[in-house]
């Protein structure tokens, strides 16, 4: 399509942090705080170009740039440079630009004084680029070229202090995980480049936008190594234990990786939703990933000491829902809860260092002893009156969309959960008020936002094919009692006492020990950098 002004906004993002490429690591070093501060200002005319594109774009139809095409052999398409904006574009590059822009200026003070202070800017606004890249790519290729960058200018800053063993290590896992990834996604690329003979974006939705019944082989071999790169991206069980010991990296890099970078798994399915939404087991398989990693990873949480860790756990069981989303083919759900995430978890790391105060500040005790039977039958009871009330309000139909379920079933839960602590607390009828106000807004506001979502990227994303009856019916149930479970665990485990509480807690702090085999096996078949090596590569 023709050059506008909306388009220049789109490319110019990414484009004006890329600059920094021309600046070597030891001139960068040198300047300090002078690239700091430059830098800080590059990050946040990015957000004003992604937010120039969202103003000129709003939820429209999409537009594309191709700046240069290079045709490729075997009529696989082409490898172009350019750019795709619709929708999911706007929103993700607004998310991301800026949560990259706030990152950077927490990043003025709290790296001010390092001896590398700017090389740290410049390669974390390089990280920036790369995600930003991925975001607005055209072409298939481009986006897997972007991809792979994100990891490789993220794994500069993994190993920003070398002299740390446990930063060697995770970044080494980090970088074996990541490469399977970007061969997954490489190899997917040309898998619907060689069957749809197109590999830009707007070339892929208009093959497929008429498609109906099974995907061909190449492309449904291709949705299975789009799962697999979303997985390994997203630190989904058992490939997550690289997300938990990169918190040796300076906190900066740990707002920017768990609000952005790690989101990626998911914008990838959603981005690939012509593809995805006709693959069947494939997305079935996605859904199960999510529901485990999201199960395992909210009990481990719960025993961690560490605030940093334990933020990591729950990045990890995030991530779980929202490809548990993802994979019932909500992908308006799943987007809303990575812009959610993003912000939230953006702020609980740069905030983490004055999370230790919020252990110290006073709360209310939780009620006199365990929650009664009829404290559970009032709580759910209400939870559910709210769901329905809340879906019934704004149309929300589980005939068309049988998934739903499922996520009403969730919002029930968390809804239950409120007001089961406001009833254990009998006399006080004003949190039981307040619990129940509170549980309202959170139902209209899901179901708000969620038909807000859907509007806005219904021309975006291909909406997926049903699964079949009896999957449905087993995720759903399933879904179900993993919450309901973690409800119930989260109130019995607090009342445990002797060895069989010390045996729990104790197994599950390590993560049940799975991470350990798997940093074992990494290290057997590549083992990790020395120490000296690592600090020549910084």
């Amino acid at each position: 399509m023709s050059f506008s002004l909306m388009t220049a906004a789109a490319l110019a993002a990414p484009l004006s942090l890329w600059t920094l490429v021309a600046v070597p690591d030891r001139l960068a070093q040198s300047l300090g705080h002078r690239l700091a501060v430059v830098t800080n200002a590059l990050a946040w005319v990015a957000f004003g170009l992604a937010l120039t594109t969202l103003l000129l774009h709003g939820f429209g139809p999409a537009e594309a740039l191709t700046l240069l095409s290079i045709t490729l052999p075997f009529d696989v398409g082409a490898l172009a440079i350019g750019v795709y904006v619709d929708a999911v574009t706007v929103i993700m590059l607004t998310l991301v630009a800026l949560v990259g822009a706030v990152v950077s200026t927490y990043s003025l003070n709290y790296m001010a004084g390092e001896s590398r202070e700017g090389y740290f800017h410049k390669w974390l606004m390089l990280t920036l680029a790369s995600i930003l890249t991925v975001l607005v790519a055209s072409n298939l290729l481009m986006f897997s070229l972007a991809w792979m960058a994100t990891s490789l200018c993220l794994h500069q800053l993994l190993l920003f202090y070398p002299e740390r063993p446990g930063a060697i290590l995770a970044a080494h896992k980090k970088f074996v995980f990541s490469r399977i990834g970007d061969a997954s996604l490489f190899i997917a690329s040309l898998l619907i480049g060689a069957t749809l003979h197109t590999m830009d974006l707007s070339g892929v939705y208009a093959a497929l936008a008429c498609h109906s019944g099974p995907l061909p082989g190449t492309l449904q071999t291709a949705a299975w190594l789009i799962v697999l790169a979303a997985v390994l991206k997203c630190a989904q069980f058992p490939f997550h234990g690289w997300i938990l010991q990169v918190m040796e990296a300076p906190t900066p890099v740990s707002a920017l990786l768990h609000a952005g970078i790690v989101n990626a798994g998911a914008f990838l399915v959603i981005r690939m939703s012509p593809v995805m939404s006709f693959s069947g087991v494939a997305l079935d398989s996605l859904a199960v990933v999510g529901l485990v990693t999201l199960a395992i990873s909210s009990l481990v949480m719960l025993t961690q000491t560490s605030i940093k860790v334990s933020l990591a756990w729950s990045t990890s069981a995030q991530m779980g829902f929202m490809l548990l989303e993802a994979g019932l083919g909500l992908y308006s759900l799943a987007l809303l809860h990575l812009v959610a995430h993003s912000l939230y978890k953006a702020h609980a790391f740069l905030a983490s260092g004055s999370g230790v105060d919020g252990f110290r500040a006073p709360v209310l005790p939780f009620g006199h002893g365990a929650p009664q039977p009829w404290h559970w039958l009032v709580a759910f009871q209400g939870a559910i009156l709210m769901t329905l009330i809340a879906g019934f309000l704004f149309g929300i139909d589980p005939r068309e969309q049988p998934a739903l379920i499922v996520t009403g079933a969730v919002v029930t839960i968390a809804c239950a959960q409120l007001l089961l602590q406001a009833l254990v607390l009998e006399d006080n009828a004003k949190l039981l008020i307040r619990a129940t106000a509170m549980g309202a807004f959170v139902c209209l506001a899901y179901f708000t936002l969620h038909r807000a979502f859907e509007q806005a990227i219904a021309g975006s994303v291909q909406p997926a094919e049903p699964a079949s009856v009896a999957f449905e019916s087993m995720l759903g149930v399933a879904v179900v009692l993993v919450f309901v479970g973690l409800l119930l665990l989260q109130h019995l485990f607090g009342r445990l006492r002797g060895p069989v509480r010390q045996a729990i807690q104790v197994h599950l702090y390590n993560g049940l020990y799975v991470d350990i085999l798997v940093t074992r096996l990494i290290t057997r078949l590549w083992p990790a950098p020395k120490r000296s090596a690592a600090v020549r590569l910084g």
